[in-house]
């Protein structure tokens, strides 16, 4: 994960919108251990509340399930929602403006697929150590 925080948004929010990043992506797949609050507050020199607040919002959109002395976890089907959801919001917010500037700038679609082609992969969003070095290691997420 970049260490770069941008200034316009929390950072919490942020952090969330990274862990749902990563979800998508399928760095993290249902059922997935998120890494300690601990962990990435040390890694990325945030405050722990500040981790513990973005990732209680992935609680609360139930994306994430705490599990009592365990840490927390992708919840079942997160990826799947998140999907059905961020596909809805970039048809509604995203694709009228993009639409509009193609048209505005006479591309075609067969220039846009050229360019899709050559584009370079996007590397995978991450966080701090995605898997602990023990598995038994308390405090994964609490």
């Amino acid at each position: 994960m970049e260490t770069n925080w941008n200034e316009s948004q929390p950072i919490y929010r942020q952090l969330r919108d990274r862990v749902v990043a990563m979800i998508l992506e399928g760095v993290l797949n249902d059922g997935d251990p998120l890494p300690s609050v601990r962990s990435v507050a040390a890694e990325y020199r945030l405050n722990p509340l500040t981790v513990l607040k973005g990732y209680q919002q992935l609680v609360d959109e139930q994306l994430v399930e705490k599990k009592r002395g365990r840490g927390m976890f992708v919840s079942d089907g997160a990826r799947r929602a998140l999907m059905k959801g961020e596909r809805q919001r970039f048809m509604e917010d995203e694709w009228p403006r993009i639409a509009a500037t193609i048209q505005r700038l006479g591309l075609s679609v067969d220039d846009l697929l050229e360019e899709a082609r050559n584009a370079p992969a996007a590397e995978p969003t991450t966080l701090a150590p995605m898997r602990a070095e023990d598995p038994d290691q308390e405090a994964h997420g609490e």
